[in-house]
């Protein structure tokens, strides 16, 4: 039997959706992404759950964006591809087309990369180890980090997502928290129980009242995602020669440059 790349595992009124892909740290792939999309579809329409945690099976949450399958992808194909960052962003959708308005918490431990970083972001909710790396890595991939950016501005860190998204400085989790970009700390090894004593917190009040409440920030931060995808359309990064570079040196374990000058 194939292993499943989501799990869903209930837990009285909470459901544990794990991305379990821990041999590749949890990558995102399309197959990843479709298993997600059925997984929060699923939760949605599933009258025996308030909460959602979404988590990562192993010794991470994600690192990101399967870069062997999408950012080393062909000329051809990166053509015919959208923006990474626009408005069709994989998570900032899966969110938005729900019927129900439950909240989703993230619980975060070892690193969440790149488009996992932004995952955590577009959660109701965030727990995050202390310890835990967390990276703008659009920022040195050459995509930019212009949607994290106003993600974490939206959250009221301004400074430090200037910093961290034009930097792309890996930070830790007790720096997220500390910057207000992370809803609780936890311990190392204890992400998940935290996650779920919140969980438990929300799933004792009303669920419409909880709902109604989800909605209303859903719609605030997707208008804000939306405005960002309108001023960027036409930049499409992921077809210039910078982005070309500093994939190759990825790959190659090598630092990257010299960019072409604009």
């Amino acid at each position: 039997m194939n292993t499943p790349l989501i799990n869903y595992t209930p837990e009285g009124r909470v459901v544990w959706i794990e991305i379990n892909r821990p041999d590749k740290r949890n990558a995102v792939s399309r197959a990843v992404t479709a298993a997600l999309t059925e997984a929060f579809a699923r939760f949605d329409d599933d009258d025996a759950a308030d909460v959602a945690i979404l988590c990562g099976a192993g010794a991470a949450f994600s690192s990101g964006a399967d870069v062997g399958e999408s950012q080393m992808a062909s000329r051809a194909e990166l053509e015919k591809s959208r923006d990474p960052l626009g408005l069709a962003h994989p998570f900032a959708e899966l969110l938005h087309r729900c019927r129900n308005w439950k909240p989703v918490i993230a619980a975060v431990h070892g690193y969440a990369l790149g488009m996992s970083l932004g995952l955590m972001l577009d959660c109701d909710l965030s727990v995050c180890e202390d310890d835990a790396r967390l990276q703008v890595t659009e920022t040195p991939r050459g995509l930019g980090g212009y949607r994290h950016w106003a993600l974490m501005k939206a959250r009221g860190a301004g400074m430090f997502a200037d910093e961290v998204c034009l930097t792309g400085r890996p930070f830790s989790g007790a720096e997220a928290h500390a910057a207000g970009l992370v809803t609780s700390l936890a311990a190392k090894g204890k992400a998940r129980e935290t996650a779920l004593a919140l969980a438990q917190g929300i799933a004792a009040n009303p669920p419409l009242s909880v709902c109604e409440t989800v909605r209303v920030r859903r719609w605030h931060m997707h208008k804000t995602t939306r405005e960002i995808a309108f001023q960027t359309e036409n930049t499409r990064l992921h077809l210039t020669e910078d982005f070309e570079e500093a994939v190759r040196a990825f790959a190659e374990k090598r630092a990257p440059g010299p960019f072409k000058a604009r």
